[in-house]
């Protein structure tokens, strides 16, 4: 078989293209943006401005500003761990769905509840291993900056609460459903049930 064969494309003109842009933009939803999200973007943003002052003062001013890769580190540390709540939150951590299409439906349902009861204990039991690490390190400093390496680990703390707390949050969202993004993965959308849509957009 060539390639291409078999495929069909729509055709469409530059003036149907340039139509779309006549289109109105989508007004703009803040309300699906948590706490994790804000902080996330900010650490990220932090991070980015490390990273170009980094390049800028070693490669063009040859006079490297050594701080900004260890406060480059730690803020890709809060990202990593600030932007796993925010995948708890809208169910977006890779997943193996497979084994519930052969299940029977009330196995399929068992099985999600164990894994919704799991992952929340695995985040609580993390909160308090980091909560434990940075009480044991609480007189560490950064090696550049004077400051306490805690903040980085209580920030890594805050962001496993959050993930057990949006755990949480997600199973009774499955319970008062009756099914998860597990059993039923085509009935989500963007982490949201289509039936939660609905109900949103009928309020």
């Amino acid at each position: 078989m060539r390639v291409g064969e078999g495929e069909h494309h729509t055709q469409t003109t530059s003036e149907a293209l340039a139509h779309t842009f006549d289109e109105p933009a989508p007004a703009v939803d803040l309300s699906v943006y948590a706490i994790e999200d804000w902080a996330t973007l900010a650490l990220f943003w932090l991070m980015a401005i490390c990273v170009i002052l980094q390049f800028v003062t070693r490669y063009v001013l040859n006079d490297s500003l050594a701080w900004t890769e260890e406060i480059a580190i730690y803020a890709l540390i809060g990202v990593v761990f600030l932007g796993s709540s925010l995948c708890v939150r809208r169910m977006r951590h890779i997943h193996v769905d497979f084994l519930y299409r052969y299940l029977p439906p009330a196995a399929g349902r068992a099985l999600a509840r164990f894994v919704d009861i799991l992952r929340t204990v695995f985040f609580a039991y993390a909160a308090w291993l980091v909560w434990k690490y940075s009480a044991a390190i609480s007189d560490e400093r950064m090696t550049t900056v004077d400051l306490p390496k805690s903040i980085v680990f209580y920030t890594v703390l805050a962001a496993f609460v959050l993930m057990a707390l949006r755990s949480v949050q997600v199973t009774l969202g499955n319970l008062r459903r009756g099914y998860s993004i597990l059993e039923r993965p085509g009935d989500f959308e963007d982490g949201v049930a289509v039936d939660d849509l609905a109900a949103r957009k009928g309020a």
